[in-house]
């Protein structure tokens, strides 16, 4: 569905000539349209940016706290001084690039560290996983608040708020073109994601935390290199997310034009708020859950489709409108079941907390409660 809508997306703006998605929206719904449409591209990733500066804080505090002589009261084991610290010294000064092409190479090398942490949970589901209890129920295939899934999926594959950008950095920026990236880059990201779910799942089943390391022990030296490159890889990811957020802010104010120095306080701005947000909120499951069904479910699944149908010159039966009906229920249908379960059955948060079965006197007496 993902890989459908973001080729969709670009169809949307060749038949509208337009080359951004506020405008491709603004021309088929107007003003209004183009206002909802600002609003969810801004929020999707400013949250993302707070649950990037969320996972820095909690994993690299464990990295640090295995170097010998860094004492458990040490500085480098404080989260907020960990966000602030690679918030001045990396995300800030990367953000604050304006071609979002030389953000290319960066981009690499957090794919290459992407692979590496695949490979450690995969080595660990073998090596560590029959240590963990499985939890009660644990292989049901689902219950009943599985849409909530749906919404972190949405936002782990969400790349349309940024597809226009990607698009035009194309050396030759074509429908067959952007339809092969597209492809290669979703079935790659579908592999992956499958790959980390079933390992994460299969290790510490129904103890899986959002923030899949912070399931593993603090003196567990493999985990420990895998937070290190997972710390990395966010603190990559970021400033891309950035570039989306200002160029809203630019679209929407300042005509898609930003002086250097308006480039620059915005970009500060930005960063700032987004950064004072993560150092006061440290729950990551939930952050995931409602960007998802409130921000990326529309991005995804309805904005794309409902464009598009307005475009179509096409017969209704068409294949492409008919699985653009398609997409559009299952995203009207996700973003409203989702947002009521998130609401009714948030995601418990143990922020920090080493896990029971870290302890092997714990794992005995909580076998010994668990129900045959």
């Amino acid at each position: 569905l993902t890989d459908y809508s973001i080729i969709l997306l670009i169809k949307g703006g060749n038949l509208s000539s337009t080359n951004t998605y506020q405008e491709l929206v603004r021309k088929t719904y107007g003003l209004v349209g183009y206002l909802i449409l600002s609003t969810l591209q801004f929020l999707y990733p400013f949250i993302a940016m707070i649950s990037y500066n969320i996972i820095t804080g909690d994993t690299l505090t464990k990295v640090f706290q295995r170097i010998p002589g860094v004492a458990p009261d040490n500085v480098l084991t404080d989260r907020h001084f960990i966000i602030l610290l690679t918030t001045i010294i990396f995300t800030l000064p990367i953000s604050l690039y304006r071609d979002i092409a030389k953000l290319g190479k960066i981009s690499l090398i957090s794919l290459i560290l992407t692979i590496v942490i695949l490979v450690i949970v995969m080595v660990r589901t073998v090596t560590f996983g029959p240590q963990v209890p499985k939890s009660e129920n644990a292989w049901i295939f689902a219950k009943s608040n599985a849409v909530q899934a749906v919404g972190v999926m949405s936002f782990a594959f969400i790349c349309n708020h940024n597809s226009f950008l990607i698009y035009g950095s194309l050396e030759e920026p074509t429908l067959k073109n952007w339809s092969r990236v597209t492809h290669v880059s979703v079935s790659l990201a579908f592999v992956i994601s499958v790959v980390f779910a079933a390992c994460g799942y299969m290790t510490f089943t129904g103890y899986t935390e959002g923030d899949i390391f912070e399931n593993y022990c603090r003196d567990d030296n493999l985990a420990t290199f895998g937070r290190f490159c997972y710390g990395v890889t966010v603190i990559l990811t970021f400033p891309l997310e950035c570039f989306v957020t200002r160029e809203v802010i630019a679209n929407v104010f300042f005509h898609g034009n930003l002086s250097t120095l308006f480039h620059i306080v915005v970009t500060v701005v930005i960063v700032a708020v987004a950064t004072g947000i993560s150092l006061v909120y440290d729950c990551l499951g939930i952050v995931l859950e409602l960007n998802g069904v409130l921000s990326a479910t529309p991005l995804v699944f309805i904005i794309p489709t409902v464009c598009y149908l307005r475009l179509s010159k096409d017969r209704w039966n068409h294949s492409d409108n008919l699985l653009s009906c398609l997409i559009l229920a299952v995203g009207v249908l996700v973003m409203t079941v989702g947002f009521v379960l998130t609401i009714l059955h948030p995601q418990e948060c143990s922020h920090g907390k080493e896990m029971f079965y870290c302890f092997p006197s714990n794992i005995s007496f909580h076998n010994s409660t668990l129900p045959p």
